[in-house]
């Protein structure tokens, strides 16, 4: 029988922040800034880490070998700290710009290391494999230089179909939420607004 106390143990969130961008002058590190700022102030989040892939200098270059084999990635020791983050965590928030189109290149090739068969998914007879990665959720906030509808008007909602069709869905995570923020570097941006919208958002999100 749950006590009241257990019920409050198991709907706290457990929070992992994945930052990618260079420069902590930008608009990108503010995002995150209201990000921590807001999850600090909701009692539904229990723990947060945040992992600044540039500040880590994080190697996103693939390398398969005699001693790398990509079949083994999964148990690579050297990515194995990030491994058990993406574990630990139960609400995962990735913060990037778009650039052409797509998260920056730091950032997919963190996923292609670390989204890896045998951890993140695992092939069974089928069209899809298995994910790995259930009951987790996902926050992807995103900025860039052209117009918010950009790339589902231009591009055929090709951002948001890679990130959670091709990637969230195919490792198990159903939960996704977007916030593609554009116009960031126009003075009529709103950039103060959307800041206080992310702040507002993680005060009061649950899993």
């Amino acid at each position: 029988q749950f006590s009241y106390q257990m019920i409050i143990k198991r709907c706290l969130m457990k929070m992992l922040i994945i930052f990618t961008y260079p420069n902590h002058n930008g608009l990108n590190y503010a995002f995150l800034q209201n990000v921590i700022k807001g999850s600090k102030q909701n009692p539904a989040i229990k723990e947060l880490q945040v992992l600044d892939l540039y500040d880590e200098e994080f190697n996103p270059l693939l390398v398969f070998n005699e001693q790398k084999r990509r079949r083994d990635m999964h148990i690579d020791p050297e990515i194995e700290k990030y491994r058990q983050q993406i574990t630990w965590a139960d609400k995962i928030v990735f913060i990037y710009p778009i650039w052409w189109g797509r998260p920056p290149a730091m950032l997919l090739g963190y996923i292609d290391q670390l989204f890896a068969s045998n951890f993140a998914y695992k092939d069974k007879k089928g069209l899809f494999p298995e994910g790995l990665l259930k009951g987790k959720s996902v926050v992807c906030v995103s900025t860039m230089k052209g117009p918010t509808h950009y790339p589902f008007l231009w591009l055929n909602n090709a951002h948001r179909i890679l990130m959670k069709r091709a990637l969230f869905n195919f490792v198990g995570i159903k939960k996704v939420k977007f916030f593609e923020f554009g116009n960031m570097e126009s003075p009529k941006g709103n950039q103060m607004k959307k800041l206080e919208k992310i702040y507002h958002y993680f005060k009061k999100v649950d899993h």
